[in-house]
């Protein structure tokens, strides 16, 4: 097939609109390397031919033809992001949530089965109950932290996939990664793991043994609380599943979007390393505080999986939830009471975010399902932002006072034989 025209005839001749149409879409030359990774605002790239662009379209060769497919921007943060993973291929979408849907769309089929830890996601667990449920998948929720359970509920029924998060959100309950992965093996079945809370920065779970690995980049990665991403990480064959899901679903990222993600994952390493040093100060001191009942923060010795989190992460992280008195009421007042987290959702970002999951995060669960997931009716998520350590302690000793004195009202307006915030 002929090669289109390289050398085009003189465009002096031609109407105002098509020469200004042409000059505004010809890009610069530019020989030097750019220092950052260019921002592709362009929803379609032009071929050399016919059978070239045909080629481009179908996969046999590489290249771009329509950004929902592939975009140069969005292929950057995908081969970045697999780097630092440690896996060969991965993927970007639009969230969070559309690249968890992706990893699982990309695996289960009609009539196949889920082991899901109980201490999951709510919108992951609307996920699996709601919309693959209604396709046919059944899910089984099982603590992941009792590797004989586990074990046992794999032997018991042929399942498709084991599906953890790393650090659970909201209970901060962390998982054997590494051995998780060999039982689900034992088993034939995959082990799929959210690292949103962990970032590639604490836990690369591939490099543990896990077949993918999704990310909300909407947190710690992107870390600005400026834009929505996500990704899934895994091997080349897994990944060419993952991205078919991503073409038919349309769950594409944009490319401004991959340009901010890439921007903060240069910062992703110094960023982590302040979050975690004032956690684990704040959750050090929230443990000798009378307003709070418990505190939950993998660099504390305190935490049921402390020892394992030692092993697993090289340091606690930016996340902790602890638990006030007073219940729904006492965390009602506690957050109102403070004036430098923003009041908002969300996590993993410069900001101080502190989250009520019973009436946020995990606002889809009833009593019975909180109760079993280990959601307290005063249970607190801490996103720890990059502001000053002292700055919040001060703060958060103001939203302890504001919870107590809640507490004491409620308690005087009930009868002692009802618990306050049950």
């Amino acid at each position: 097939m002929g090669q289109r025209a390289t050398n085009p005839p003189d465009h002096s001749s031609r109407g105002f609109a098509t020469r200004a149409i042409k000059a505004a879409t010809t890009p610069p030359v530019v020989d030097q390397r750019a220092n950052s990774v260019p921002l592709y605002l362009s929803a379609t790239f032009s071929a050399a031919d016919a059978e070239e662009l045909g080629a481009i379209a179908t996969g046999a060769r590489p290249g771009y033809a329509y950004a929902r497919i592939d975009n140069p921007t969005g292929a950057a943060l995908a081969d970045a992001l697999a780097e630092i993973e440690g896996a060969q291929a991965a993927r970007v979408f639009a969230s969070g949530m559309s690249a968890i849907h992706a990893a699982l769309a990309s695996v289960l089929r009609t009539g196949d089965r889920v082991l899901a830890t109980s201490a999951i996601y709510g919108s992951t667990r609307s996920l699996l109950l709601n919309q693959f449920g209604r396709l046919g998948v059944t899910t089984t929720f099982i603590d992941a932290t009792d590797l004989a359970a586990v074990d046992a509920a794999l032997a018991l029924t042929p399942t498709r996939i084991l599906y953890v998060e790393t650090i659970s959100n909201p209970t901060i309950v962390v998982v054997d990664v590494a051995a998780l992965a060999a039982i689900a093996h034992a088993h034939d079945a995959l082990l799929i793991v959210d690292n949103t809370f962990a970032s590639p920065y604490l836990c690369r779970p591939i490099e543990l043994g896990a077949d993918l690995v999704a990310e909300s980049a909407t947190k710690f990665i992107g870390g600005h609380s400026d834009v929505l991403a996500g990704a899934v990480a895994g091997s080349h064959e897994r990944i060419a599943s993952v991205r078919q899901v991503e073409i038919d679903t349309g769950g594409t990222l944009s490319p401004l979007s991959a340009f901010l993600v890439l921007r903060g994952l240069t910062t992703l390493a110094v960023r982590m390393e302040r979050h975690a040093a004032t956690a684990r100060v704040l959750a050090a001191w929230l443990e000798t505080e009378p307003a709070v009942q418990r505190v939950l923060y993998p660099g504390l010795a305190s935490h049921p999986q402390h020892a394992l989190a030692s092993r697993q992460f090289p340091i606690g992280g930016g996340m902790l939830a602890f638990e006030v008195v007073g219940g729904r009421i006492g965390g009602g007042a506690f957050i109102d009471a403070l004036t430098i987290p923003e009041l908002t959702a969300s996590l993993g970002s410069i900001h101080t975010i502190v989250a009520h999951p019973p009436t946020t995060t995990h606002r889809q669960l009833n009593d019975a399902e909180l109760a079993e997931a280990g959601i307290a009716g005063g249970l607190l998520r801490c996103s720890v932002g990059l502001e000053d350590l002292e700055d919040l302690r001060l703060d958060f000793a103001v939203g302890l006072a504001a919870a107590s004195a809640a507490a004491s009202a409620a308690a005087a307006r009930v009868p002692h034989s009802q618990p306050v915030g049950a």
